[in-house]
């Protein structure tokens, strides 16, 4: 029987973490540890846990169903072909991997460009194409991907990370101020929720596609050891995420800046100015280029190899091809627009496949048949989700003041209730149709 060697292990953990960190991961962690302050770690805790938390459950989740397609299955074959497709999109070509492109460009490129280049679409135009040329060169080869990863990205990632970590630390920085807006009352729920916008619970789950591909080059056809090895997988991405999040968060509250702060990008930006001087724009530069190439080949690997599968008659390198081509030119179209189209899908999306994770983890304690449980979970979550977003998007928040009387609505988390309440349904359904089944064979 094939296994892993610790080091496999170790850069296959670390290349789960470079696939996950992203972009997002960095900016949301400084504004929370801004916006926090005094208050930081509780923050980050709850910042911590709907992250890398459900990240690491999601991978445990899939671990204990054997794949992401059994999983979606169990509720219904239909349901395992549009959601999927609906993840691969969303946060596939439609969303995450041209935001990175684009912020690469942004955050690693552009400040070092003449103004009249600044402000021509030409720089970002030349950018994308040689960013994706890199992202493709990677994905081209997914055997090769644990080397590239473990042994080149995710190591001069972390080092940038740390050393930024180890010159704050002997730098004399200000103190952590106040605590604002919701991180006042409710640190711990409000960092919940930053956590929950980072979508890496919907990347964990689509990334088990990878991961099957590692075990068939490794010939590991072991489903208990495969399951043993993916949750360990999991919990090493889960120990990274969590070590540089409490880095970054610490940074965002130990800097000191004038006024309201947009985003975690000028949090970033401006506690590496402090730091390095007018060197922290080469290392922010840097750090934000290799986290955003690491997603992106991550994603253009997963999404490739599932379209794929789904679509033969194009193989795989022809779909790495097409999704960098797609992801080049939706990124040179700017966020704003990005954000119109693909924001209301991650809102359908997002409660769904929280739901998915959940009842994957609780699956064997589902006793008989557990279809009814996961066709009505999923059925109102999703129900509910779509007349929440196409309340916002659509009808100008025109039941916002029904949707309101929801429990924990306010809070982004109004699926919760019709969730439980599907799962109620669905396990009485489940014990009526287990009854008539048994009283039918004792009859016989």
């Amino acid at each position: 029987m094939n296994t892993l060697t610790r080091k496999e292990i170790m850069f296959i953990g670390f290349m789960l973490f470079s696939m996950l960190f992203g972009a997002g991961n960095l900016i949301f962690p400084a504004f929370l540890g801004q916006a926090a302050g005094e208050n930081v770690w509780q923050a980050v805790s709850g910042f911590i846990i709907s992250d890398a938390g459900f990240a690491v459950l999601a991978f445990i989740a899939i671990a204990r169903s054997g794949t992401f397609d059994t999983l979606i299955n169990r509720v219904h074959p239909i349901f395992a072909l549009l959601f999927p497709m609906a993840i691969y999109l969303s946060i596939g070509p439609g969303l995450a991997i041209p935001r990175a492109g684009s912020l690469a460009f942004e955050m690693g490129v552009k400040p070092f460009l003449p103004n009249t280049i600044q402000s021509s679409p030409i720089g970002l135009v030349i950018y994308t194409v040689i960013f994706f040329s890199i992202v493709y060169w990677f994905a081209k080869s997914p055997s090769k991907l644990v080397d590239r990863f473990g042994k080149i990205l995710t190591p001069s990632l972390l080092v940038l990370i740390i050393i930024v970590f180890i010159r704050s630390i002997f730098t004399d920085l200000s103190s952590f101020k106040g605590a604002a807006l919701a991180y006042k009352e409710n640190p711990i729920s409000q960092g919940f929720l930053d956590g929950y916008q980072t979508m890496d619970a919907i990347c964990a789950l689509i990334y088990g596609i990878v991961f099957t591909t590692i075990f068939k080059n490794k010939k590991i056809s072991n489903s208990k050891l495969q399951v043993k090895y993916l949750a360990i997988f999991g919990l090493i991405s889960g120990l990274l995420l969590t070590i540089c999040y409490l880095i970054i968060a610490y940074l965002g509250a130990s800097t000191a800046i004038q006024g309201n702060v947009e985003n975690g990008a000028v949090v970033l930006s401006t506690v590496l100015q402090q730091l390095f001087g007018q060197g922290g724009t080469i290392v922010l530069g840097l750090i934000f280029t290799l986290a955003c190439l690491s997603v992106c080949i991550g994603l253009i690997t997963s999404c490739a190899q599932y379209f794929s599968s789904v679509f033969p008659k194009l193989s795989y390198l022809k779909w790495a091809i097409l999704l960098c081509l797609i992801s080049g030119f939706v990124a040179n179209l700017g966020l704003s627009q990005i954000l119109k189209v693909s924001v209301p899908v991650l809102g359908l999306v997002y409660p769904m496949a929280i739901t998915i994770i959940i009842l994957g983890l609780f699956h064997d304690r589902l006793h008989f048949n557990n279809r009814p449980v996961y066709v009505a979970t999923i059925s109102l979550v999703g129900l509910f989700s779509l007349i929440d977003v196409a309340n916002s998007t659509f009808l100008n928040d025109s039941f916002s003041e029904v949707l309101t009387n929801v429990p924990m609505q306010d809070k982004g988390f109004g699926w919760v209730i019709p969730g439980l309440i599907g799962f109620t349904i669905g396990s009485i359904i489940e014990k009526l149709t287990f009854k008539e089944v048994t009283s039918v064979k004792k009859v016989a």
